[in-house]
């Protein structure tokens, strides 16, 4: 069963355009990337570049990076675009006025990127703005923030208000250390995660690799829940549809290996 929900995976976080932030460095290492999604059977990459203080979006160049990747692929991976979006004042005042500049897809997915040294009191207030305007946030590894580990009730608060949750398959195999590996494996307890992604930077250090996850939350979880975090919901937020897999939150629930779990959907809380 793993081997058969494994060969559709679709990653919704991935810094895989070259030249535009810390990932992939030239086009040559952005198809060794690729080529690796396709040996680890991942069908459908989104290439998020950051848009922060460092590195400005440009959607021309990323626009023109996804058509070349894309035609090394044909028929073997299906790229899109979308962005690791910085909560800062200027993304946020720009998005108002192009809001599928930097979504998944250019449909109504976002991916938040969280600063590791504040969180403004007002998040929730900013996060009810984005759903107003039409889009559906989904807060990127807080298992990686220190501030989210440190205070998990605001992560449940959000998901509570209508957002979603991606941690990176590499927390979840220890990659970013144990903290980063324990909150991963209780969220996914608690059913706070929806989206697992590899946030894949190299060939290296942050591969473009899923699998190996995939398999972990399957005896973690069962089967049908990994299928969901990698695949359905993915797709569902690649294509710009309501996701198939939203659990209601099991606050304090612990891991049982072997466990299968059917998907089961929540209340909504969209406001818009």
């Amino acid at each position: 069963m793993t081997a058969l929900f494994s060969l559709r995976m679709v990653d919704i976080h991935c810094h895989i355009l070259p030249g535009l932030d810390d990932g992939a460095d030239s086009m040559e290492t952005a198809v060794e990337m690729g080529e690796m999604a396709v040996a680890d059977g991942i069908t459908h990459i989104v290439g998020t570049p950051h848009s922060n203080d460092r590195y400005p979006f440009d959607p021309a160049a990323i626009r023109a990076l996804r058509e070349e990747l894309q035609a090394k692929f044909v028929g073997r991976l299906q790229f899109a675009t979308g962005c690791d979006f910085h909560l800062s004042y200027e993304n946020l005042q720009d998005i108002r006025g192009n809001l599928a500049k930097y979504t998944i897809n250019q449909k109504n997915y976002l991916l938040v990127e969280l600063a590791d040294y504040a969180i403004p009191p007002s998040m929730e207030q900013t996060l009810h703005q984005l759903h107003l305007a039409g889009l559906r946030p989904i807060i990127t590894h807080p298992e990686r923030n220190p501030l989210v580990k440190a205070n998990a009730d605001r992560l449940h608060t959000w998901v509570n208000q209508g957002c979603y949750v991606q941690v990176t398959a590499g927390s979840l195999l220890g990659r970013f250390g144990p903290s980063s590996k324990a909150a991963a494996e209780k969220w996914l307890a608690e059913n706070c995660i929806h989206f697992i992604a590899s946030d894949a930077h190299n060939t290296s250090s942050r591969p473009l690799k899923l699998r190996e996850a995939f398999d972990q939350v399957a005896e973690f979880k069962g089967a049908e829940v990994a299928e969901a975090l990698f695949t359905r919901n993915p797709l569902a937020a690649f294509e710009g549809r309501e996701l198939p897999y939203v659990p209601e939150i099991s606050a304090g629930a612990t891991l049982e290996r072997n466990a299968e779990e059917k998907p089961k959907r929540r209340k909504r809380f969209w406001i818009f």
